[in-house]
């Protein structure tokens, strides 16, 4: 089969398209034909090299990329063959990822695809949301959140869960998004910009009472907070130091198909599709994604 893997640490260009052997499920494992692979700025961290050298992913000869995947099941456990179905891979230094046209996934790591959404729509959902989900387990006072990025995949889903959470949202993105974040669930937007923290304040007097920080605003969002409030971070080495007596925590993405699953029946969520391309186009992708101005994910389809 092929599949799209780097060998060396580089730009777009890396990226090698090659002939492996179909993988094989092992025991509490699924084999997917893959559908639908969504493209996700942690593939362009690995791809780089970034994340070998904050020892994230161990040095390897051989690196597959890709985290989400939408597909049909063709062998393995818990699914039957032929069932449609979205999963995470979460174990990224493996040499074979979800640029390829087959993936063996652990069935604990897979979900029944929502028949309200195509495929590549599907596919933008498992990295994103579950991170989205994940942290907002990490916020324990509940009242008002503050997202930043609140317009790009895992800042819109955080905005819609925290909404259906019944919690108070503040969303900044551009001036440009306000009214898309509005639609996501947000009940106050602050523009990006200088002085978050004073502007977050004019609106929530005394700050709010936590933060959810996609954007990697870092202390200019921490200033957004109560003191004694919390903070999540989204990346190894962005969270701020926890002045104020504020709780920083960072969340760290676990693959979990019961959750996910749970989380596309429950409707809150809304995928949102910038382009699909042929995987042999995948520099492309990792190219425009770079470029930014993107709202919504590319998606790779073997």
């Amino acid at each position: 089969m092929r599949a799209m893997v780097v060998r060396r640490f580089g730009g777009p260009e890396v990226l090698e398209s090659i002939e492996v052997p179909a993988p094989e499920p092992g025991p509490g494992q699924v084999l997917i034909r893959v559908t639908a692979a969504a493209v996700n700025p942690v593939d362009l961290a690995t791809r780089a090299g970034i994340l070998t050298e904050a020892g994230v992913i161990p040095p390897r000869e051989v690196l597959g990329l890709g985290w989400d995947v939408a597909g049909v099941v063709e062998a393995g456990s818990g699914f039957r063959v032929g069932d449609a179905v979205i999963g995470l891979r979460d174990r990224i230094a493996t040499p074979l990822g979800a640029y390829a046209e087959q993936i063996v996934l652990d069935a604990s790591a897979v979900a029944p695809a929502p028949v309200c959404f195509s495929p590549a729509e599907a596919a933008t959902l498992p990295l994103n949301a579950l991170t989205a989900a994940q942290a907002l387990d990490l916020v324990e006072t509940g009242g008002t959140v503050l997202v930043t990025g609140a317009a790009g995949a895992v800042g819109g889903h955080a905005v819609a869960l925290a909404h259906a959470r019944k919690l108070h949202v503040v969303a900044v993105a551009s001036e440009a998004d306000e009214a898309a974040v509005r639609g996501f669930g947000a009940d106050r937007f602050v523009p990006r910009g200088p002085a978050l923290g004073d502007r977050v304040r004019t609106l929530v007097p005394g700050g709010v009472d936590a933060a959810l920080d996609p954007a990697l605003l870092g202390l200019d969002a921490l200033d957004a907070v109560r003191g004694g409030g919390e903070f999540v971070a989204f990346a190894a080495g962005a969270a701020p130091i926890p002045l104020r007596g504020i709780r920083v925590r960072t969340v760290w993405i676990r693959a979990d198909g019961e959750r996910l699953a749970g989380l596309t029946r429950a409707g809150a969520l809304r995928p949102r599709v910038a382009d699909v391309l042929p995987l042999s186009r995948a520099a492309e992708a990792h190219e425009r994604l770079a470029a930014g101005g993107l709202r919504g994910r590319l998606v790779l389809t073997p």
